[in-house]
């Protein structure tokens, strides 16, 4: 059974309780509505307090948002690229000194612990820091080959979208509010955020520090409300739309914005697997994989949900993991020592319940945990090992997005490979292996594969892609790809002396015979 102190109670030190900031109450004028909009209440998932309330926006609302954006955005767009940087520099700035603050809000908004909202902080911290350094090089008009050299100077230029419409999601408030917002304002574009209903407030205390940095009021702004309601008028609104949520919400997202033949870019579901070779250092394997499977309570598109182990090391593993698993802390609350958190709500609680006691009923084996736990609040679930996972069981295919794993064992590393990409999933992966791990990574379909690391050495890797195959995503964010999809490629060309055709004087037949004889001789050259 997993390791936890006295029902009721949790491991946290301190005695101090969760604090939604003292002025909470301001933020909700930050969204953007007209007068007289009901509210919708955020309730904690850690006790079910009231974190506050914010207005629900109607359509109309997303219209003016987008237009008032739009305004602002073609002022922004000739600020120097230098002051843009600046402002995202003094906000990298607040979000450490108020770090406190934010902590206390991202965890009773989304009840995970400690240690894993940070890692929220630290992520944003780290695409602030990023892109403010890196943005210049990435934007900067770059000279290329012209049609004939030294007489065509051809150059490419980046040119903002607009208005960029993001659509984020409960499981990270911080970080998917606004890491995909930093680059896209760096590229001079608008922003227009419609966060999940349950996390609001997290969101609105970004954009309190956005404008606090220096950012223009009407660059960037949130709509909060009901996401069937105002995702389709955003769509409409916007000239690129990035979303990170379920596969099934993204095609739909990604068929309404190819009507208006707007960019999408979607970071969308996971079934990620981890594979044990037999040259694993196991005490790092499980480790690593606990981390994988677990952080952030299994609420992450790139946690782990299946683990393929080498037979000859499988009993050794699945003891050393079982052991890891058990350790792991529940509770709730600001204490450090907190290793894992809640559940965010009755949804995700129900599907966790399911997916574990469907496949309990069809045979599988419940190793450690496999059970809620309301000693220590509403939706807690322990961190769970199954074996004996089968085809038909609901856990084997379907993203549970809890924290629930399925341990397999193979025969070999081509047996491991095949049943990893065995999925309509393609998001990220784990390979554990002292001297094989790159080489079979290279044949995992997955856009980020991580040697000897669960998911964080792929992520933390700001300057390098990171984004889904298949049925886990379209585009990518981080890295040069994760700024220019918020611009449109420009070429200008300037031609000199001569046309590129054929010169006054030359018949047509003369000029297609000098232009084949370059044509041929291009050929020939290596």
């Amino acid at each position: 059974m997993t390791s936890t102190t006295e029902p009721g109670t949790t491991p946290a030190a301190t005695g101090r309780k969760l604090a939604v900031p003292a002025d909470l109450y301001h933020l909700p004028v930050l969204v953007t509505c007209g007068p007289g909009r009901a509210t919708q209440a955020s309730h904690s998932p850690v006790d079910g307090s009231l974190v506050g309330a914010v207005p629900v926006c109607t359509p109309d609302d997303v219209a003016a948002a987008v237009e008032s954006a739009r305004a602002a955005q073609r002022e922004w767009a000739a600020v120097p690229l230098r002051e843009r940087r600046a402002v995202v520099g003094r906000f990298h700035a607040l979000l450490l000194q108020r770090d406190a603050e934010i902590l206390d809000l991202v965890q009773a908004e989304s009840g995970k612990s400690r240690l894993n909202a940070f890692e929220e902080l630290a992520d944003a911290a780290l695409t602030a820091a990023y892109y403010r350094r890196t943005a210049g090089r990435f934007l900067r008009p770059a000279r290329r080959t012209g049609a004939a050299p030294g007489l065509t100077r051809t150059v490419e230029y980046r040119i903002p979208k607009g208005v960029v419409g993001i659509i984020s999601p409960w499981n990270y408030p911080l970080t998917l509010a606004v890491s995909d917002a930093i680059p896209a304002l760096l590229a001079g574009n608008a922003c227009v955020l419609k966060p999940d209903s349950q996390t609001p407030f997290t969101a609105l205390l970004a954009l309190e520090l956005l404008r606090e940095a220096g950012l223009p009021q009407d660059l960037f702004q949130i709509v909060t409300g009901d996401g069937p309601s105002l995702g389709p008028a955003l769509i409409n609104g916007a000239d690129f739309l990035m979303f990170t949520g379920s596969s099934e919400t993204g095609k739909v997202v990604a068929q309404q914005c190819a009507e208006r033949l707007i960019g999408f870019s979607g970071e969308l579901g996971g079934k990620n697997a981890t594979l044990v070779l037999a040259d694993a250092d196991l005490d790092k394997a499980a480790r690593g994989a606990a981390q994988g499977c677990f952080s952030n309570s299994g609420q992450l598109c790139i946690s782990m949900e299946r683990i393929y182990v080498h037979r000859a090391v499988f009993d050794d593993f699945l003891a050393t993991f079982t052991e890891q698993v058990e350790g792991i802390r529940l509770g709730a609350g600001p204490g450090w020592d907190i290793d894992m958190g809640s559940l965010t709500g009755q949804r995700q609680l129900d599907r966790v319940s399911a997916h574990v006691e469907d496949a309990r009923a069809k045979g599988a084996r419940v190793i450690t945990g496999g059970r809620p736990r309301p000693d220590l609040g509403p939706f807690f679930y322990e961190p769970t090992i199954l074996t004996g996972v089968t085809g038909e069981m609901v856990v084997a295919r379907e993203e549970t997005f809890g924290p629930v794993v399925a341990v397999y064992q193979v025969e070999d590393n081509d047996e491991a490979v095949a049943l990893a990409n065995d999925s309509h999933y393609g998001l990220n992966a784990s390979v554990w292996s002292a001297r094989h791990g790159r080489e079979v990574g290279r044949r995992l379909l997955a856009g980020t594969v991580n040697v000897n690391d669960g998911y964080s050495a792929a992520w933390a890797s700001h300057d390098a892609p990171m984004g889904g195959m298949k049925d886990s995503g379209v585009g990518r964010r981080h890295g040069k790809e994760g700024i220019l999809k918020y611009t449109e490629a420009q070429t200008i060309a300037s031609q000199r002396l001569v046309p590129v055709g054929p010169p006054p004087g030359m018949t047509n037949v003369r000029y297609t015979r000098l232009v084949k004889g370059a044509l041929t001789l291009m050929g020939r050259l290596r």
